[in-house]
């Protein structure tokens, strides 16, 4: 199972660049300006960064852990891009 939302922001890289090394001090990350990929405990988030946003994919085996990783996800990118006028993200199957 899969989910996927974008952020439009000017600073998606900023924002993925914090989400990898914050995520870095529990799971393994691999990172550049573009591109990202962090192993969360429910599976896999992808992410790509361009001029106008973050683009976020998340997987899991089941309902329950897409839910997690979504949540994981909305949590730290609502707590980093607090400048931002957003609350919470859209997500798409």
């Amino acid at each position: 199972m899969e989910a996927h939302t974008r952020f439009e922001t000017a600073n998606g890289s900023k924002y993925m660049q914090q989400l990898c090394k914050h995520f870095a001090h529990k799971v393994a990350v691999d990172y550049d300006d573009e591109r990202a990929e962090a192993a969360l405990p429910p599976g896999p988030a992808n992410m790509t960064a361009d001029d106008t946003g973050l683009n976020i994919t998340v997987r899991a085996k089941e309902a329950e852990g897409l839910t997690v990783a979504k949540d994981i996800i909305e949590r730290h990118l609502i707590k980093f891009a607090f400048r931002e006028p957003f609350d919470s993200l859209s997500w798409s199957a």
